[in-house]
């Protein structure tokens, strides 16, 4: 017998039903007219003296209120009495509407003495407002202008700061005047870093971005400040200090080479990491190629430590580490 004829006359197989996945909504992703407004998207991050019972208290609630759990890391680090975790879920904001949500979300995190505990729903929070410092190298603001054009941060980049004066007629200000972002430069000396007006122009902002910002700080500043600056640097240090340190190691023969992007700290590049990244380099590299490698490094980890932070992976862990989801 013809086997096509076969499985159409003997009923052996259960029905498949057929799904839509039109109402799932992705992070940033808005739903059509057409589409039903159903399901989105939702991260949960949490940390917390440890104890018994806190995942199952997690799922819980967002069960409850009929979300479902995507996925979920937990971090308990040894002969440590603490507990990190990050949960993506999807939702019904109908069903679970946001004022409910902070409030069940708080009786958790007062039941297990929470120091954190963050919600956050990209496609209906506000996106992050964000300043960004730049000098004179132009690659990580180039870069970092472009993945926000391409959508790729859900940020909203409200000023460009810099110490160095940029003619009209480049790629960078014309892109900038394209889409109406105030550029805004300071000329500083040693005695006079202009802090007071940067503080002025970032009040608003959520967190800082050094774009190779070459200007130190001040303890001063951060503390005025009091949030999240992220901060990238090449990985030639500290070996190689001053001026042009990449063809101080290139003359050295240097094999690897590296970047890392870390959150802004009284101590010079001290900060606890977010990101690093490393690449081997070789004989057969000239100046050119062994400096393209290292900025290319630059650019991929700055824009990775910005994703994860937006992302809520980003967590304090002891005094000078952080724990990335």
């Amino acid at each position: 017998m013809n086997i096509i004829r076969w499985l159409s006359s003997h009923n052996h197989f259960p029905k498949i039903t057929k799904r839509s996945f039109k109402s799932f909504k992705f992070p940033g992703e808005s739903l059509g007219p057409s589409t039903s407004p159903s399901l989105v998207h939702g991260i949960h991050v949490f940390h917390c003296p440890d104890a018994v019972g806190i995942v199952a208290k997690l799922s819980e609630c967002i069960a409850s209120r009929g979300g479902n759990i995507l996925g979920a890391d937990v971090f308990v680090p040894e002969n440590k009495q603490v507990f990190y975790s990050r949960s993506e879920f999807i939702f019904n904001p109908s069903k679970w509407p946001r004022e409910q949500m902070d409030e069940d979300f708080l009786k958790i995190s007062k039941m297990f003495n929470a120091m954190k505990s963050v919600i956050r729903i990209p496609a209906l929070d506000p996106k992050y407002k964000i300043a960004v410092l730049a000098s004179k190298q132009d690659h990580c603001l180039v870069d970092l202008l472009h993945a926000w054009q391409d959508r790729k941060f859900p940020v909203e980049i409200t000023s460009v700061i810099s110490n160095h004066d940029r003619v009209p007629n480049t790629h960078v200000m014309r892109f900038l005047e394209r889409n109406e972002i105030p550029y805004y430069y300071l000329r500083m000396t040693p005695g006079n870093k202009r802090e007071g007006e940067i503080l002025e122009l970032v009040r608003d902002t959520d967190f800082l971005v050094l774009a190779r910002y070459m200007q130190i700080l001040s303890g001063e500043f951060l503390k005025n400040y009091g949030k999240d600056i992220i901060n990238i640097h090449h990985g030639l240090l500290p070996s190689f200090r001053g001026g042009n340190p990449s063809k101080q190691a290139f003359d050295a023969g240097v094999k690897l080479i590296g970047a890392t992007s870390h959150f802004v700290t009284e101590g010079l590049d001290a900060g606890p990491i977010i990101e690093q990244m490393v690449e081997r380099v070789s004989h057969r590299d000239n100046l050119r190629s062994f400096v393209q490698k290292s900025e290319d490094l630059e650019k991929q980890c700055l824009a990775k430590a910005i994703k994860s932070y937006c992302e809520l992976r980003v967590l304090p862990f002891e005094q000078s580490k952080t724990v990335v989801f």
